[in-house]
């Protein structure tokens, strides 16, 4: 799907549905906008059920004021129209009360999202701006002057978040990763004390490793064409299930010694389609088209491991939050954890931009997903539904040790109980 062709009623329906049904709002919360180049403002409206809107339910506000539409526009048209009046660049709002971001604004702090690099540059330096009567055209002035500084993220103070872009998608995607930031900071911060990378570290992203020569493919395989489909329905599926959102996660499969495919870089995960995948041969990547930055990194677990038939890297939040603080994660908890995960190696930030050969290394049927600090999880598996499998069990097993903190000390599998799985199940 190429989303900028919407027209922006069905923009505005497909984020909104996004944002409420991924808990970044209420049915009475949030409001998004798109500004055309006539100067007419699409608006969703004011008390509407968020979860059930149709095209048909949007809002045109015309540049003299008249409105079009069955419904009044959102009570906070009032700062959308002061930040657009600020910020000409801007052609979509959106406007949340996500709740890990709700409690950051509550305790006025900000997100910081140099715990992962696609973060930072995903958002950019995040604004914050000053309490207001909602609706008001105060709240509009004190978000829009925050806008004016440059921001494209703004916090709330004690209220949510508003995000702006040069399109809507670009905009939520930008809610979407503070989001990100702020539940798996919430989480993390029950774990020990949390690492976060440099501006120096965060730069390492901009290696362009991934333009590798290019390649005209002359036929597509049955089996190509069958791991393309493969690659694009796990990567809604985990998109759908909070294991990776629009910004972040990667996913490759082998098609035979010599090729593998691998999700584009700077595509939406939840609008791939198939011709999006990129095939990587002979070190060549398929003309038009730039792979994962971490093309790299996947070739070289394949070099080294015949047995491993997809690889997948991923910041699901509860995973993540071991990836960046300083406790152990723990497999020996349940036995399907121990068995589909085995012992969870984590490996420094920046070897899988400098030495992908030392990942691949860290990797073997013992080890089969590790942590890359700062970074993500890596799993794999001889098909795309194994490493699949092991990225569910790593985040949800991740999900329960972290609440376990909670309710009393983890007490693992004993080490007989261990040695029992291994002879019966490894």
């Amino acid at each position: 799907m190429r989303f900028h062709l919407l027209h922006p009623r069905d923009q505005l329906v497909s984020i909104m549905n996004r944002v409420y049904h991924n808990g970044m709002t209420t049915l009475s919360g949030g409001n998004l906008s798109i500004k055309e180049d006539n100067g007419d403002i699409w608006i969703t409206p004011t008390g509407v059920d968020k979860g059930e809107l149709t095209p048909r339910d949007m809002i045109c506000v015309r540049g003299d004021g008249t409105r079009e539409g069955p419904h009044m526009p959102s009570s906070e048209y009032p700062f959308h129209r002061a930040i657009y009046g600020q910020r000409p660049d801007l052609r979509a709002i959106v406007h949340a009360h996500a709740p890990a971001l709700v409690s950051f604004s509550i305790a006025r702090q900000i997100p910081d999202t140099n715990i992962i690099p696609q973060a930072n540059r995903v958002c950019g330096p995040v604004g914050y701006a000053p309490y207001a009567l909602p609706s008001s055209e105060q709240l509009g002035r004190n978000i829009a002057a925050t806008f004016a500084e440059g921001h494209n993220v703004v916090l709330l103070e004690n209220h949510g978040i508003a995000t702006g872009g040069t399109d809507l998608l670009t905009a939520f995607q930008r809610l979407e990763t503070l989001d990100f930031c702020a539940r798996t900071l919430l989480k993390a911060q029950g774990l020990g004390q949390v690492s976060k990378l440099t501006d120096q570290e965060v730069a390492y992203m901009d290696h362009g490793d991934n333009l590798l020569p290019e390649f005209g493919p002359e036929r597509h395989s049955s089996r190509e064409r069958e791991v393309r489909q493969q690659i694009v329905e796990i990567v809604h599926r985990a998109y759908d299930r909070y294991l990776m959102i629009s910004t972040e996660g990667v996913v490759s499969a082998r098609i035979d010694d010599n090729s593998f495919l691998i999700t584009p870089t700077g595509l939406d995960r939840r609008s791939l389609e198939i011709e999006d995948i990129v095939l990587i041969q002979d070190g060549k990547r398929e003309w038009g088209k730039l792979p994962s930055r971490s093309v790299c990194l996947h070739a070289a677990i394949y070099r080294q491991h015949p047995e491993i038939g997809c690889v997948m890297t991923a910041q699901s939040p509860n995973i993540t939050a071991y990836a960046i603080a300083s406790r152990k994660y723990d497999t020996k908890t349940i036995p399907e954890s121990y068995i589909l995960l085995r012992d969870m190696p984590t490996v420094p930030f920046g070897a899988q931009y400098h030495e992908p050969e030392r990942i691949a290394e860290a990797l073997s049927p013992r080890t089969p997903v590790l942590l890359i600090q700062n970074d993500c999880v890596l799993t794999t598996g001889s098909t795309v539904l194994q490493a699949f499998d092991r990225l569910e069990v790593a985040e949800y097993s991740a999900k329960s040790l972290i609440d376990t903190s909670s309710i009393g000390e983890l007490v693992p599998i004993g080490d007989e109980e261990i040695r029992e799985l291994e002879q019966r199940f490894l």
